[in-house]
């Protein structure tokens, strides 16, 4: 089965948020909603994948949601639920315009 329907069908099941999510998603100066993650789980797609992570596969997810802003989220799915490990609004200083994209360092 190809990961993006794994990340897609554990979504579907439940979504588990890491503190470490949490926290990026609460940060001070760009809120991130439950919604918004929940939207580029199921529309957006696989910018970099991960399959040898130490928490088992994981990606890193870019879509926008409906609040017109980029959202990255790194997220590994499981057989209950999916993890969401971050969530953020990338910066310009580290990524392209397309947000796709890692700036060389």
């Amino acid at each position: 089965m190809d990961i993006i329907r794994l990340i897609r069908e554990s979504a579907e099941r439940n979504l588990i948020y890491t503190i470490h999510a949490l926290d990026e998603m609460n940060a001070e100066d760009e809120i991130i909603t439950t919604d918004e993650v929940r939207y580029v789980v199921l529309h957006g797609e696989i910018i970099e994948d991960y399959p040898e992570d130490k928490r088992g596969h994981s990606c890193l997810m870019f879509g926008i949601p409906h609040s017109k802003r980029p959202i990255h989220i790194v997220c590994a799915p499981k057989e209950d639920y999916l993890a969401v490990i971050t969530a953020y609004v990338p910066s310009l200083e580290k990524w392209e315009s397309n947000f796709k994209t890692r700036r060389k360092k």
